[in-house]
């Protein structure tokens, strides 16, 4: 069964509920491409009256995490997933819609097959841009994942 964005916007709600609580939502998903967006609103908002940096950093995770979930899933194979590092940048302040967006599924075909031929652990660097409804850049995330096939 294929990940969606209804299933991953359902799993938040359960598993995640500061997630869900702050308004982040998926609204896209493919093989190549995730879409997240989250409205800033009193409940994720900082003292200066825009959108805190880690409900930013929840939603821009969520586009890469997404991403490789379904192509693991799809693999068909047990591997696990963590976050080793990441860093991000921040150019405006995040009011009103912000709109995260992954477009790197392509860079997780080859750490999958790599890690299912070797083996071995593989790590990948992602990138989530957040944008606001005027399509000015607020912030951008980079994300390293690690993969490594469970025995």
């Amino acid at each position: 069964m294929a990940i969606t964005p209804i299933k991953l916007n359902a799993f938040l709600m359960f598993k995640l509920p500061a997630a869900y609580f702050c308004g982040i939502r998926t609204k896209y998903l493919d093989n190549n491409k995730c879409i997240v967006k989250v409205k800033h609103r009193w409940i994720n908002q900082n003292p200066f009256k825009s959108m805190f940096w880690a409900v930013q950093g929840m939603a821009a995770e969520l586009t890469t995490g997404a991403l490789l979930t379904s192509k693991i899933k799809e693999s068909g194979k047990n591997i696990s997933m963590l976050v080793a590092s990441n860093n991000a940048s921040f150019t405006k302040k995040a009011t009103g819609i912000i709109t995260f967006v992954c477009e790197e599924g392509q860079l997780l075909d080859k750490a999958i097959s790599n890690a299912i031929v070797t083996g071995e652990g593989q790590t990948v660097w992602m990138n989530s841009i957040g944008t606001n409804t005027d399509g000015l850049q607020v912030s951008s995330f980079n994300f390293e994942w690690t993969i490594k096939l469970k025995s």
